[in-house]
């Protein structure tokens, strides 16, 4: 990766981290008493969220020729299966149970809030179990070299 692409991912990291710390979501109470149903003020923030990236993703390749720092803009491959639903509803569970999000988690430890480290490494640990289980080999299918 080039050095401006590494410098616009660094600039939108902390502008992402910036957003999530004002919109309050770096606080797990707060995020709790959302899903809880007892404040709704992230659903702005989600709502404005989801509305810039709708807006991006569907004007960016028609006003851009190319990325600003890329050669060509990327397909994103998905597929809806049955451990696509499974992660989504392990992660959704964790996200409930604890208030917890990866973004606003390593957001939050840049204005001090270093219990949300406990979280992370769940997360992490998370994210490595699920690195190893993906890539197992099926059963009776052979290894690729």
């Amino acid at each position: 990766m080039k050095q401006t692409s590494l410098f616009a991912v660094l600039v939108s990291g902390v502008l992402f981290g910036f957003g999530l710390a004002l919109a309050t979501m770096i606080r797990p109470e707060v995020v709790l008493s959302f899903l809880r149903f007892q404040d709704f003020g992230l659903l702005a923030v989600l709502g404005g969220a989801a509305s810039v990236t709708a807006v991006a993703y569907q004007l960016g390749p028609k006003l851009l020729r190319k990325p600003l720092f890329e050669a060509s803009f990327g397909k994103h491959a998905a597929a809806m299966n049955s451990q696509t639903l499974g992660g989504a509803a392990l992660f959704g569970i964790g996200w409930g149970i604890s208030g917890v999000c990866p973004g606003p988690a390593i957001a939050g430890l840049g204005t001090g809030n270093w219990p949300l480290l406990f979280a992370l490494f769940g997360l992490f640990c998370g994210a490595y179990v699920q690195g190893w289980w993906a890539s197992r080999p099926a059963a009776g299918v052979p290894a690729p070299l």
